[in-house]
């Protein structure tokens, strides 16, 4: 983020996404939950795509501090030996993650699908959308490869799907909200038929 203003106004807008959706999040809305002068948040991103592009930023870089864990080798363990150790702590990391995002991080899940879905109609959102995602796929990949899959790529994108399924169903689908426990197990078989 470039400032506390640049930060106040992608909160506020990641906010409004949550409590509103699309159509709620204009310029006009962010300056006043904001409690900012009328026309501060054009000042900062003049166009609507350059209010998503800063709103998606701030998610992006929201969402890895929760996932730091991961992305900065809290994952080692995980990978280190092939077997049902490795395996329990890779399902534990991965659970307590998934937990994290439907729990503490909900308002986040929820702002990121919103904007996923605007990513399919606005090409230059889906870029950025895009280049943001690997930054959370790749470190699956890293991970499945240390932990001995037979092909870490194919399995880290289904293990990323995986996972966004479950949210997807838990937080915007018809689906019961998954206990954490539910979610342990689930990535345990998931694993089990990935590693050997």
């Amino acid at each position: 983020m470039r400032s506390q203003r640049a930060e106040l106004v992608a909160d506020t807008a990641i906010a409004l996404l949550v409590e509103r959706g699309m159509r709620g999040l204009t310029h006009r809305a962010v300056d006043e939950a904001a409690g900012l002068p009328p026309g501060s948040t054009s000042n900062l991103a003049r166009t609507r795509s350059a209010l998503l592009e800063l709103t998606l930023a701030r998610l992006t870089e929201l969402e890895a501090r929760h996932f730091s864990s991961l992305l900065e080798g809290g994952t080692a363990g995980a990978g280190e030996a092939i077997g049902e150790r490795g395996l329990e702590a890779l399902a534990e990391l991965m659970a307590q993650a998934l937990w994290g995002q439907l729990t503490v991080g909900r308002r986040r899940t929820i702002a990121r699908y919103e904007l996923a879905l605007e990513a399919t109609r606005r090409p230059e959102l889906r870029a950025i959308y895009d280049r943001a995602g690997a930054r959370f796929r790749e470190p699956a990949v890293a991970v499945l490869a240390a932990a001995g899959s037979g092909d870490p790529v194919r399995h880290g994108r289904q293990l990323v799907a995986f996972g966004e399924g479950i949210m997807f169903d838990a937080v915007a689908g018809a689906g019961a909200e998954p206990a954490l426990d539910d979610l342990r197990l689930g990535l345990r078989e998931l694993l089990r038929g990935m590693l050997p």
